[in-house]
């Protein structure tokens, strides 16, 4: 099964309603089932430049490895799936190069990003992910959070020192406790998680889901599921009619079909010739 068709894929971003410009960045690559998201930060254009940095790193290095190599195999040196391995290195590659160019030039100084990026294989997903952008699951009506924010406010409320309702009046929603670029070394967080058909999978930076709560969201995604584009232009106009204070950019995929990846040598060799 070829990736591309069991997954249909939308993104779409917008700079709000306050910021002159939009330091967001997407892209997809649906030959081999890549999304990825950025949320950029630092002063005149940086923040723009390291989601710039952080988005081609990863789609370039990742989309070129996997035209020569099975996402399932097994590297190595520690026993994991190579899509998983993939996701690490480039986001930690993304990483050296932003922090490079904020050390090497005095405008970049400081600059960072937040992303998030999902590779999909093997009827699963590949979550990496560093900052406070996020990847929402919905499955039948209900929708989840499927990643953790590296945020300040992610750590109150763990402690138990605000909780939910309060968080959402903090003043303290955009301090994140890990980023691109900040640090020589960064480790992202990575998961996999099994997909089934019919999800929808949502990848949204902070200027989503800090004006839009997320039973609005829900609500869009049940009632829009089938059309991703008019989905994706619903969730950007409530963030914005909500005051649009950031950026916001979202990226849709929805299950059409499974995508389990063949085996054997006679499966392999059909997949090389499609290539």
């Amino acid at each position: 099964m070829n990736i591309k068709d069991a997954l249909e894929i939308f993104s779409e971003t917008h700079p709000g309603m306050v910021r002159s410009h939009n330091e967001d960045s997407v892209a997809c690559e649906p030959a081999c089932g890549l999304v990825v998201l950025a949320d950029g930060m630092g002063g005149y254009n940086a923040g723009e430049v390291a989601s710039g940095i952080a988005v081609s790193v990863v789609v370039t290095e990742v989309s070129y490895r996997l035209k020569y190599a099975n996402p399932v195999e097994r590297v190595a040196k520690d026993g994991e799936d190579l899509g998983v391995s993939l996701l690490r290195e480039n986001i930690q590659k993304a990483n050296a190069s932003i922090f490079h160019a904020a050390q090497s030039q005095p405008q970049y100084a400081g600059m960072g990003t937040t992303i998030v990026t999902g590779l999909f294989y093997d009827n699963r997903v590949a979550v990496g992910h560093v900052g406070d952008s996020r990847m929402y699951r919905l499955r039948g009506e209900v929708l989840e959070t499927i990643t953790r924010d590296h945020s300040l406010l992610q750590e109150q409320i763990d402690s138990g020192m605000l909780s939910v309702e309060d968080a959402r009046l903090s003043k303290n929603k955009n301090l994140v406790t890990r980023a691109v670029g900040i640090d020589a070394e960064m480790q992202p967080e990575i998961h996999v998680h099994d997909v089934l058909v019919g999800d929808i999978y949502l990848l949204c930076s902070d200027g989503l889901n800090d004006m839009v709560e997320d039973v609005d969201i829900q609500s869009t995604l049940c009632t829009l599921q089938n059309n991703l584009p008019l989905a994706a232009n619903r969730l950007i106009q409530m963030a914005n009619d909500n005051g649009g204070r950031d950026n916001v950019s979202v990226i849709l995929v929805r299950v059409k079909r499974t995508f389990a990846v063949p085996r054997g040598w006679m499966a392999k060799l059909l997949v090389w010739f499609e290539k």
